[in-house]
């Protein structure tokens, strides 16, 4: 570059940085108002707390504002860049300044390079509020996330549901959606991409294993709907062993597994297997309620925070399930389902069968903030009853079992469930 062009350069930057484009709305006014949402919300947390409490954490703040991301620097930054994104981006029409300022947001707590915290658009929310709620409004598939590949994944498909009519299965790692690749989102921000009006389209690019190449796949979205979390019967072959499989800890969980309980007993079962393979977690308020029905008198789990501070939960044991128990785990088995299999294995209640579980032994909040969006933050890690925490590590079960795919695809044949099945005959004998 010569003097001529380096001239040039430096005119063309300082005219970006004094430019201020007028727009409907302050780009960083977006930030200004959005710290202030946050610090009201986490100020109404700590209320209860001493005056002194109260002071000392203002003292605190204020000798920490110097090194808060909200500064001059920043701010004139911010500025530039926005200048700059107006005069030179080819796309500038199609870019909101809401988009932007959701953009700062997010950005924001990526950089905690932490996958499971995420900040959530009041569009977002409601659908993590929804699914939490065990209702589905979409194509009928759980989605949560790959460890191998780090992109969102079908961990399960509904019963007569969308997907299950279109051919998604359990595994197919989601490459794209409607041509817009997956790489680097979260899995909120994959299901918002599948979601949409009902009776309409979306494609799904996805990778599923044995495949030689990716596979194309159309869904017709379909109505709100309350998912089936819970699918339970006698195993085929054996008329008093009872199978239960639970696809997701949400809050329509509880009743559904209470109700496949009362029919199994019903119909004689003197064994259970408890399916958890491909559970992604869920609800911990709901896995408790349903390990309070399994586990004898004691510890179910219990958190601590950064603090020290210790949160327990318990069980009183009126409800201990008294017959043979085997529980089926993966290496997708993870969070609250792992709270459950951690727990059934430290009391020897069951016997765990399958592969090491995903390893997720950290417990998220959501925090609403004053303008309807809200923030998922990682807040502690969990413990099973004796003192474990599995996170990175997974739980290793009692009897390691791989898969067999090919017996299943060829024959119908699970493996798995047939170990767990001769566990379960000596242990009735």
């Amino acid at each position: 570059m010569d003097k001529l062009e380096e001239a040039e350069s430096r005119t063309q930057t300082e005219e970006l940085q004094s430019e201020q484009k007028k727009k409907k709305r302050d780009f960083l006014n977006g930030i200004i108002v959005g710290g202030l949402a946050t610090a009201l919300v986490f100020t109404g947390a700590y209320a209860g707390k001493t005056a002194y409490q109260i002071i000392k954490v203002r003292g605190a703040a204020a000798e920490a504002a110097s090194e808060s991301v909200i500064n001059t620097e920043t701010i004139q930054k911010i500025k530039l860049l926005e200048s700059v994104i107006d005069e030179a981006y080819y796309y500038d029409d199609k870019v909101s300044i809401d988009d932007l300022q959701e953009g700062v947001y997010k950005g924001l707590v990526s950089a905690l390079g932490d996958p499971y915290s995420e900040y959530y658009t009041k569009e977002e929310l409601e659908e993590v509020v929804n699914s939490n709620k065990g209702v589905a409004y979409g194509i009928g598939a759980y989605i949560s996330l790959n460890k191998q590949w780090n992109m969102a994944m079908i961990n399960n498909v509904m019963e007569e549901s969308p997907a299950q009519e279109a051919g998604l299965m359990a595994g197919d790692v989601i490459i794209e959606v409607d041509g817009e690749s997956t790489q680097g989102m979260s899995v909120s921000q994959v299901v918002s991409l599948v979601k949409g009006r009902e009776g309409t389209t979306v494609r799904l690019t996805v990778y599923r294993e044995g495949e030689a190449d990716y596979l194309e796949i159309d869904a017709v979205r379909g109505k709100l709907i309350e998912a089936t979390t819970v699918n339970s019967g006698m195993l085929e072959g054996t008329d008093h062993i009872g199978y239960v499989r639970i696809s997701e800890f949400d809050g329509v969980t509880v009743d559904q597994y209470a109700e496949a309980m009362a029919v199994l007993k019903e119909e004689g079962m003197k064994a259970l297997v408890l399916d958890l393979r491909s559970n992604p977690g869920g609800d911990v308020n709901a896995v408790v309620e349903i390990a309070r029905k399994i586990l004898p008198k004691g510890m179910i789990v219990y958190t601590e925070d950064k603090y020290g501070n210790r949160k327990e939960y318990t069980c009183d044991g009126d409800r201990e399930f008294d017959l043979p128990l085997a529980v089926l785990v993966n290496e997708y088995s993870a969070s609250a389902s792992e709270i459950l299999a951690g727990a059934v294995q430290d009391y020897k209640t069951g016997t765990l069968i399958g592969t090491t579980t995903y390893g997720k032994g950290i417990v998220q909040q959501i925090q609403r903030l004053e303008d309807g969006t809200a923030i998922k933050l990682t807040i502690s890690a969990y413990y099973t009853p004796l003192g474990r925490n599995i996170h990175g590590i997974g739980i290793t079960p009692d009897i390691e079992l791989e898969y067999d795919y090919e017996a299943y695809e060829a024959e119908g044949i699970d493996n798995q469930v047939d170990k767990a099945i001769e566990i379960l005959e000596e242990q009735i004998k």
